[in-house]
């Protein structure tokens, strides 16, 4: 399983991680912190480390991180634990973040989110949102025994891949793969205008190829519609109507719901199938797939972000908002100078 490359004994998140409840069903951390960045998130040592944990029963997980941690959370944490799962869940794109933590001496942010919620991002991208992070190198520090979530991980990079052909020509390099799919969960982020740098994706994926390649490598091996030529770093795949109309069916349920939307003309009223299969013989079937997934993207992050200035607290958000757009002043600085 590619995942199996990802995991980290790194004492550091180790010891972080013992500052939580034992009750995870999955942790992970990502970001600048973990993976070299080029631009202005290269300092590994002093960046944010981000977190995420997935948990079973998150009423019971934030009751005891309550009492371990009460002073992560903003003014929210008065209204109890079942509120805060309840905003967790039902706002948003499903996950409850708290910033701007001092742990170990390292700052960190954690987001935590419900098993169940993920498995339904990983197979039917409804948010796209931490989907979207595992579609990029992460370090798994803990993950049990789940084969349903196991499953959903694997099937996540799998639909990144074949999104990712679909917005491709017929011939590329491994490193025009990897940032497509690096940019899948920043089609439409409105961060990605305001407050994130422009040139993010490519800062993520050109000091980490190898990373990308240990994640990615062996569902291109073993995918029956592309030649991968790992010596060379080359792959082609099948751009005819019909291999992109196999392409197209087995994309995560929402995005197929959001092509389908965007193509159905009024008052035709065609299923699914047949609109796919209309986009399959669009020359600019690849537009429709990015216009799709910026149906997705776009108001998940504006909708989480928007939880975040609850969930972090206002002054908590007014820093971290800082932070975001000094780093991209920074990025701008880089390119004009």
């Amino acid at each position: 399983m590619a995942l199996q490359a990802l995991q980290s004994s790194g004492v550091t998140f180790r010891k972080i991680l013992s500052h939580f409840p034992e009750e995870l069903s999955l942790a992970f951390v990502y970001g600048s912190g973990v993976y070299r960045q080029a631009g202005p998130s290269s300092d590994q040592k002093n960046a944010m480390l981000d977190f995420v944990f997935t948990v079973d029963d998150p009423v019971a997980w934030h009751s005891k991180n309550l009492k371990k941690n009460w002073r992560h959370y903003s003014f929210l944490k008065v209204l109890g634990p079942k509120i805060i799962t309840s905003i967790q869940n039902n706002y948003g794109a499903g996950v409850y973040y708290n910033s701007l933590i001092m742990c170990d001496g390292r700052l960190i942010k954690y987001g935590v989110i419900s098993t169940n919620i993920l498995i339904e991002d990983l197979l039917n991208w409804n948010n796209l949102y931490i989907a979207g992070r595992l579609q990029k190198p992460v370090k798994i520090i803990s993950m049990n025994e789940d084969v349903t979530l196991r499953s959903a991980l694997d099937r996540n990079l799998k639909s990144a891949v074949t999104t990712a052909f679909l917005m491709l020509p017929e011939s590329f390099s491994e490193e025009d793969l990897f940032i497509e799919i690096a940019g899948l969960s920043y089609s439409g982020d409105f961060r990605m205008v305001v407050g994130e740098d422009k040139t993010k994706v490519l800062n993520i994926v050109k000091p980490n190829i190898a990373h990308f390649q240990e994640l990615y490598g062996s569902i291109l091996q073993e995918n029956p519609q592309v030649v991968y030529k790992s010596q060379q770093g080359r792959l082609e795949i099948d751009k005819s109507p019909e291999g992109q109309f196999t392409q197209l069916m087995t994309l995560p349920k929402s995005l197929q719901q959001q092509i389908h939307h965007i193509m159905d003309s009024p008052g035709k009223n065609r299923d699914v199938e047949e609109t796919l299969f209309q986009v399959a013989h669009d020359p600019d079937c690849g537009d429709v797939v990015r216009l799709g997934l910026s149906a997705i993207v776009r108001p998940s992050s504006i909708r989480q972000s928007t939880k975040g200035i609850f969930t972090a607290g206002m002054k908590k958000s007014v820093i971290y908002s800082s932070l975001k757009l000094h780093k991209m002043w920074k990025g701008w600085l880089r390119k004009t100078s």
